[in-house]
C-alpha cells in the first residue's frame, strides 16, 4: 500500500490568501521522476477557514510542481496548471502568468515552477515588485536535482540562502532535500510576522509525487497548522511527522548481482571537465568510457551514488559510458 500520510483534509479555495506561502521550495529529480514542494508561512490557517494547508503547491506527476503565493489567486494557480499540462516549459509557464494575471496585477505574485520538457528538467521563478519585502528568489540545480526557492515579508536574505544551503549539501532522496530546506529557513521571525509568536511561522507542509501517482494524491503528503500564540515551531512538528514515516540515512550498497535494472543519469552531456554520475542507490562498481571504435580509454572502480569523472584528457567527440553490466550510454565530450 502507498504511503499517504495526510493531516489536514483538501478544500477548494475561492479565497484570496494575501502572501501565501511567506517562504516556500518545489524541486524534482530527474533521475526518478519525482516532483515535490514544501513552504510555511504565518498566515494563521484556522481564523482564514482553509484547512489544507499544501494548497499553493500543485504537483503533477512525472511532469512537475508549482508553487503559487504571494497575493494568493485560485485562478493563477489553475492557469499555471493548465499551461503545465499543456507542455510549456516553467520559464514559459511563468511569462505567461505575467501576461495573463487573473486580477491584471502579477506585480503583487511570487511563484516557483519546476517541470520537465521531455527529458529536459528546468526550474523558473517570478517575484513581483510589489510582493512585501524581504523577498527575493533562488533557482538552481545540483546532481540532477532542480528547485526554485521563493519567500516574501521575511525577516532578510537570509532565509532563502539557508534553505538552498540545505537542498544542496544535504545526502538522500527529493523528500530528504525538501525537508532540510525547510530547516533552513527555521529561525524565529523567519516570517517577519511571527517574531512576536516566537517561532519561524504557524504552518509548514511538505509534499512528493512519484511519477506514477495519481494527481492530488501524492505519495506523500503533510501538513502542520497552530494557531497564533501556540508558540510551537511548526517546521519542527512537520519533522517529527517525516521522521515516523522516512529515512533520510545512507542506504544500503546496491547488490548489482541481484538487478540489473538500476537507475542512473549522467551530467553534464556535454562535459568538458568533470562527467557526474548520479545512481538511485549506492553502487560499487566498475565504470568503462570507450570510444566509437570500441576502444577503452579510462576504466575505474567507483563507490557511491554519486560519482565524478575526471574527462579532461579525452578527446573532443562521442564516447560509450558503462557502469558494471548495465547497458552503456553514450556522451559528449566538450572543449572547455
Amino acid at each position: 500500500m502507498k504511503a499517504i500520510y495526510s493531516i489536514l483534509v483538501c478544500v477548494t479555495l475561492s479565497v484570496q490568501v494575501s502572501a501565501q506561502d511567506t517562504f516556500s521550495i518545489v524541486g524534482l529529480d530527474s533521475l526518478t521522476r519525482e516532483v515535490g514542494g514544501a513552504g510555511a508561512s504565518c498566515v494563521d490557517l484556522n481564523q482564514a477557514g482553509i484547512s489544507d494547508p499544501t494548497f499553493i503547491c500543485q504537483l503533477l506527476s512525472d511532469t512537475g510542481a508549482i508553487n503559487t503565493q504571494a497575493s494568493y489567486l485560485q485562478g493563477n494557480q489553475t492557469n499555471a496548471r493548465a499551461r503545465m499540462r499543456a507542455g510549456n516549459t516553467p520559464a514559459q509557464i511563468i511569462s505567461w502568468l505575467i501576461a495573463n494575471d487573473v486580477a491584471a496585477d502579477p506585480s503583487a505574485r511570487q511563484y516557483g515552477i519546476v517541470g520537465f520538457s521531455g527529458q529536459q528538467p528546468s526550474a523558473a521563478a517570478h517575484t513581483g515588485t510589489n510582493a512585501v519585502n524581504y523577498k527575493n528568489h533562488i533557482t538552481g540545480h545540483i546532481n540532477g536535482f532542480y528547485y526554485s526557492i521563493q519567500g516574501n515579508i521575511l525577516l532578510g536574505p537570509q532565509v532563502l540562502s539557508n534553505m538552498e544551503n540545505n537542498f544542496r549539501n544535504t545526502q538522500g532522496d527529493l523528500a530528504c532535500r525538501l525537508m532540510a530546506a525547510l530547516q533552513g529557513a527555521k529561525m524565529v521571525g523567519a516570517d517577519t510576522r511571527c517574531s512576536a509568536n516566537n517561532t519561524s511561522s504557524l504552518f509548514s507542509f511538505l509534499k512528493v509525487s512519484k511519477r506514477n501517482d495519481p494527481y492530488a494524491n501524492p505519495s506523500l503528503n503533510l501538513g502542520v497548522i497552530t494557531n497564533d500564540g501556540d508558540k510551537r515551531e511548526p517546521i519542527d512538528s512537520l519533522q517529527k511527522l517525516f521522521n515516523q514515516l522516512r529515512s533520510c540515512n545512507a542506504a544500503s550498497v546496491h547488490d548489482m548481482s541481484k538487478s540489473q535494472d538500476l537507475a542512473w543519469a549522467l551530467y553534464p552531456n556535454p562535459a568538458s571537465d568533470q562527467l557526474l554520475i548520479r545512481t538511485e542507490a549506492l553502487v560499487k562498481l566498475t565504470v568503462t568510457i570507450s570510444d566509437m571504435l570500441g576502444r577503452k580509454v579510462l576504466n575505474t572502480t567507483c563507490f557511491g551514488n554519486t560519482l565524478s569523472i575526471d574527462v579532461s584528457s579525452l578527446e573532443e567527440g562521442l564516447y560509450w559510458i558503462r557502469l558494471g553490466d548495465l547497458s552503456p550510454r553514450a556522451f559528449v565530450k566538450s572543449s572547455n
